[in-house]
Formats: C-alpha cells, structure tokens, sequence
C-alpha cells in the first residue's frame, strides 16, 4: 500500500495538470450550454414555426448523437470544410452543444411544471407574454429545473473524460499516458477515478439535498 502511495505522490503532480484542464472545459461548457437551453426552451415554445422548427432540429442532434461523435465532428471533421479548432475548442464547443440539447428539455420541464395558476395571475395583473415569461414563468421554472441542471453538470464532468480521443491532455489522457509509460494502469486509473469522486460524490449528495429542499417549498 505504501508503494501505491508513493506512485500516487509521483504522478499527482501530472494528474492535477489534466485535472485543471478538466475543470476548464466542464465549467466552460456548462457556462456557455445551459443559457444556450434556456434560449434553445424558450424558442421550442414559440409559436413562429421557423423558429421552432430551427431549435428542434438542434435539440433533437444534440441529445440524439453522442458527445462523443459530436467531439470528433468538431475536432477531426471541421477541418474538411476549412475550420479548424484546437482540441481544447473543440472540446467546449462539442460538450456546450450537449449541454445545451440536454438542458432546453430540462428548463422547458421546469416551465411546463409551473403551475396555470401562477400564469392565469400574472395575465390578471396585466402583464404581457413577454413580462410574464421574465416574471413569473422562467424565476419559477428554472428554480424547479435546478437541481437537474446541476446534476447534468456533474455528468458533463465525468463526460470530459471522452476528451482523451481528441488528444486533450485532461485528466484521463494524462493518466492513460502514465500508464502506458509505467505499465501501472490499474494505481493510476484509481487515482484518477478517485479525484473525479472527490467532486462528483458530494456534488450528488448536495444535489439531492438542494432537491429535497426545494420540494418542500415547491409552489403549487
């Protein structure tokens, strides 16, 4: 055990390099993913055809391809059209993309769990769609969408680990690299699961707690 130990400390430094990386990408994605599903809930619930059509096409191609096709579209297929991206671009695009599929059917179910009474107040009050959205309908709805979105954003964590097929130099990559090098695979796999635990288990927890609490003063 003590020799595992001592690996760990030799290679944490390396680690906590992809470790950070990690981090970036997932706090970027979510970042710029959910107020992307937020604008991506609020067309699917227009009333202009284009509009919806348009953000349907891109919910139902983001939740329907894996984030995996999605990393390699950007990283390796973009370049046949001219554009290329680094790896660390392509990583955020990809996975804000994703993020933002997800997250519009999530914040639509948020809206949609608001109850018609607080909507019939609000047009008895005299505001109008655009105010009772800004008021009423997105405060209430994102409040009960929120704890999914946070669980969402613990599994876009986890889902950087995909990254490592784009040459990211994240957190599994990293660890893949030592273990090609040492042949330690299985001491350096743990150690790597184990910092994405060290976020991602209490993460789950606080989550849950943020549900409970959240239904207890949920409107109805």
């Amino acid at each position: 055990m003590s020799a595992m130990f001592d690996l760990w400390l030799s290679w944490l430094p390396d680690l906590l390099g992809g470790y950070r990386l990690s981090l970036e990408v997932t706090a970027l994605s979510i970042g710029i993913g959910i107020p992307l599903g937020l604008v991506l809930a609020l067309c699917v619930s227009m009333q202009q055809k284009a509009i919806r059509g348009a953000a349907l096409v891109f919910v139902e191609i983001g939740r329907g391809a894996p984030a995996l096709i999605l990393l390699q579209f950007f990283y390796f297929g973009l370049p046949n059209a001219g554009l290329t991206l680094s790896s660390f671009l392509s990583a955020v695009v990809a996975l804000a993309c994703c993020t933002g599929a997800y997250t519009s059917e999530i914040i639509r179910a948020g809206f949609d769990a608001v109850p018609y009474g607080q909507k019939e107040a609000a047009a008895v009050i005299g505001l109008n769609a655009v105010d009772a959205l800004r008021f009423v309908i997105v405060p209430q709805g994102l409040r009960v969408a929120l704890p999914a979105l946070l669980g969402f954003s613990i599994m876009m964590l986890q889902a950087t680990s995909l990254c490592f097929t784009i040459a990211l130099p994240e957190l599994v990559s990293r660890a893949s690299s030592i273990g090609s090098s040492t042949f330690e695979y299985m001491p350096v796999l743990l150690l790597a699961g184990l910092m994405f635990a060290l976020i991602c288990v209490p993460a789950t927890f606080a989550v849950s707690a943020l549900e409970r609490r959240l239904g207890r003063h949920a409107v109805r």
